[in-house]
């Protein structure tokens, strides 16, 4: 059941202008966006903490633009070619840090072999000490996932494998399930693939909204998207564990102080690495978004393509919903919670997250229009995604699916459903 409207009619203290809104959300007007912002800028588009991220977030924002007015409606439906120069420069600076890496191997190695008595043991101990942490780190799976296999839900992967196919690439290896409001792929080990499904996004969606966001995903397998591949990825990772060994002593003591300063230049040295593959991964990274969107309306359609940027646009109400939700479930029955607790809070989640009115997703989109609201600090602004999938010509889905189809797999999913709607009231 859909959560009742409650209207309120009011003139806008600004303007005059008769606002007719649902007391439950933001009161603003539509002509002279009075109120938009009641809370000044929205927590999306606060000011992150560290120059990384910061910086981040500018390119983001610059490429995004950028990348919105050059990307003409041919070149937004199409997959990039080869790797640009700066995947190229990115990619040998990606190497040498593996080479770093690799040299300490070595040296501790031959130091060990070598001999020199205790001292090349030691010395040979520490290179290799010290080379362990910094080693390319291949993603893997967490021992507390939630795996769906091929046989636990055929016809889940049988709908990934069908969206694939339209977005030109092969589906996945692993499906897991969590508590997010997210969707993300990555590669496990060298050649496996992984899809993590969030419920509570995927809950709130429409199937075919799901379906285009299942080739959102999948078309960043299509695209090269350089930062998130082996190489460039593991790289980050072994400059990010540099960095935090490097990190200076909060209110250091005398010796403390003389490391931090022995430590400056080489965390400059880190820092600017890592900097410089922001700058160069960073255009990239940020057409590689906008040619996922372009796959999940291929797949899906114009239609829901657009409609999963406004679902996206709204996430924040999925967590303050979970929150109200948990909350009174809570207080109605304290001490032990059980199963019980859990149930309906899927479709409460739908039901208010269905109820949110279009003046409330057009505010939104307003104040994304004035901020760049993105879904974090590597997609270009979801208002520039949306307009660009508004600016091509409409496309109609590939992939669709029934009534019956649907209902299987919803029902393979349902043993997941319940224990991580009972592990989100459990940890309140």
């Amino acid at each position: 059941m859909r959560a009742a409207e409650e209207l309120t009619v009011r003139p806008c203290p600004q303007c005059g202008t008769e606002i007719r809104a649902d007391r439950r959300f933001t009161v603003w007007c539509t002509a002279c966006d009075w109120n938009l912002e009641p809370g000044g800028r929205p927590d999306g588009a606060s000011e992150d903490k560290g120059r990384l991220r910061r910086l981040r977030r500018r390119l983001a924002q610059q490429y995004g633009e950028q990348l919105f007015a050059d990307l003409g409606a041919a070149e937004a439906q199409q997959r990039p070619g080869r790797r640009t120069k700066a995947g190229v420069v990115a990619y040998a600076i990606a190497l040498v840090v593996h080479a770093v890496t690799a040299t300490l191997v070595v040296g501790g190695l031959w130091l060990l072999v070598a001999g020199w008595g205790g001292l090349g043991v030691v010395g040979g101990l520490f290179l290799l000490a010290l080379a362990w942490p910094l080693r390319p780190r291949l993603n893997r799976l967490h021992s507390d996932a939630r795996v769906l296999s091929r046989r636990d839900a055929p016809e889940l992967y049988a709908l990934i494998d069908e969206v694939a196919a339209a977005v030109g690439t092969r589906g996945v290896d692993t499906v897991v399930v969590d508590t997010q409001a997210n969707a993300s792929v990555t590669q496990l080990g060298l050649r496996r693939r992984l899809l993590t499904l969030g419920l509570p996004l995927w809950e709130v969606l429409t199937w075919q909204q799901r379906i285009a966001l299942l080739g959102h995903e999948l078309g960043h397998f299509t695209n090269g998207d350089t930062r998130h591949g082996t190489v460039v990825g593991t790289a980050y990772r072994s400059l990010g564990t540099w960095h935090y060994y490097l990190a200076p002593t909060p209110r250091p003591t005398f010796t403390e102080a003389l490391v931090n300063l022995v430590y400056l230049v080489p965390r400059r040295l880190v820092m600017g690495l890592l900097a410089l593959l922001e700058l160069l991964t960073a255009r990239d990274s940020q057409r590689s978004e906008y040619l996922a969107d372009a796959a999940a309306a291929r797949a899906a359609s114009t239609e829901a393509a657009v409609g999963l940027m406004d679902r996206l646009l709204v996430t924040d109400s999925i967590g303050t919903t979970l929150s109200r939700e948990v909350n009174g479930r809570r207080m109605r029955r304290p001490g032990r919670i059980t199963a019980e607790d859990a149930q309906g809070l899927w479709e409460a989640l739908t039901d208010h997250m269905d109820s949110i009115p279009e003046s409330e997703y057009e505010r939104i989109r307003r104040v994304g229009e004035r901020h760049g609201h993105s879904v974090d600090a590597e997609h270009p602004p979801t208002h520039l995604r949306r307009g660009l999938l508004l600016r091509v010509t409409p496309v109609p889905p590939v992939v669709t699916t029934d009534a019956a189809r649907s209902e299987r797999i919803t029902a393979e999913l349902a043993e997941a459903r319940s224990a991580l709607a009972l592990k989100i009231v459990k940890d309140a």
